[in-house]
């Protein structure tokens, strides 16, 4: 085991700490393997009931897994598939646990951190949550099987998410099924005064008429949402709104995983990532210089490849 992850059993509960509060508890290969042994010993365990899951400090349950330490894997041409893999593997875990899994999703809870916890049994968001998928800012695609509440959000909001990687206070994460309860007093939900702008907008399998049909509403709101689809990846954007099309006609959440795993062995090594990872956490100059200039510039064959296992 590893002090990064704290492990526990007292009276009927099995308790998972992430302790990483100065990296907001970002999820390393070893914390990974050690809430996947957790559940595997605490399945069939009489002695535990429920798991009960938290992270240290003030500032959040989980900003996400430990990307720069991925993309230095990538660029020392190391094996670095196999961390995706585990922790795919142990999100699978916690679909099956077949016990009440219980997350407190306080503050950031982001990318990983929502793979941790969005497919438990009751997820309970805070006044100060924070949720977000952003992975298309670094070149990548919402994974770690939240693809799955996303395209089954209501109208278009998972898809706004999904493309934009927008921040969601818990009130909305409830509303798109990342959450079920907020403890404490709730926020006033962000996405339902902008439903009908988004649902007009993100209809469709086009990203590149979903920006444009963005930057031509009258709402500013939707022409900011255009903006910040100009700053993502345009490979991941087109690629993440294919992802999450098809996972409408999946049948379990087991089976996005499947489908992550397949786009991380392609998206993850191509220089986007690692150029996404050193604009944003490496450097911070957030000015990444993607393979593409343009969403209109990634042809379909590139985005459909993608997916071939």
């Amino acid at each position: 085991m590893t002090d990064e992850l704290l492990v526990e059993v007292a009276d009927g509960v099995g308790r998972l700490t992430l302790n990483r509060p100065r990296a907001l508890n970002a999820l390393t290969a070893a914390m990974i393997a050690g809430i996947h042994a957790a559940l595997d010993a605490w399945r069939d365990d009489p002695a535990v009931e429920r798991v009960e899951l938290t992270g240290a400090g003030e500032r959040g349950l989980c900003a996400g897994a430990d990307v720069r330490a991925l993309r230095d894997a990538v660029l020392a041409e190391e094996p670095w598939l196999g961390f995706l893999a585990d922790e795919y593997a142990m999100n699978a875990a916690i679909v099956s646990f077949g016990k009440p899994y219980v997350a407190h999703q306080r503050g950031f809870t982001m990318g990983g951190g929502l793979g941790v916890s969005a497919h438990g049994t009751r997820r309970i968001a805070y006044p100060d949550s924070v949720f977000a998928m952003p992975e298309t800012i670094i070149g990548f695609i919402p994974d770690v099987g939240v693809m799955w509440y996303l395209a089954h959000a209501p109208g278009q909001l998972g898809t706004h998410l999904a493309l934009t990687g927008a921040s969601i206070n818990g009130t909305d994460a409830v509303l798109v099924g990342l959450a079920d309860e907020v403890a404490g007093e709730a926020p006033a939900s962000e996405l339902e005064c902008d439903r009908a702008w988004i649902d007009a907008c993100y209809a469709g399998d086009d990203a590149a008429a979903i920006v444009a049909r963005l930057e031509a509403h009258e709402h500013p709101r939707a022409r900011a949402a255009a903006a910040d689809l100009r700053q993502r990846c345009p490979l991941a954007v087109c690629v993440a709104l294919e992802a999450l099309r098809r996972v409408r006609s999946m049948g379990s959440v087991e089976r996005v995983l499947a489908q992550d795993l397949v786009l991380g062995r392609h998206l993850l090594g191509r220089p986007d990532f690692a150029e996404g990872v050193r604009a944003q956490l490496v450097d911070k100059d957030r000015t990444p210089r993607w393979q593409h200039a343009r969403i209109e510039d990634v042809g379909r064959a590139e985005v459909l490849a993608c997916f071939e296992a």
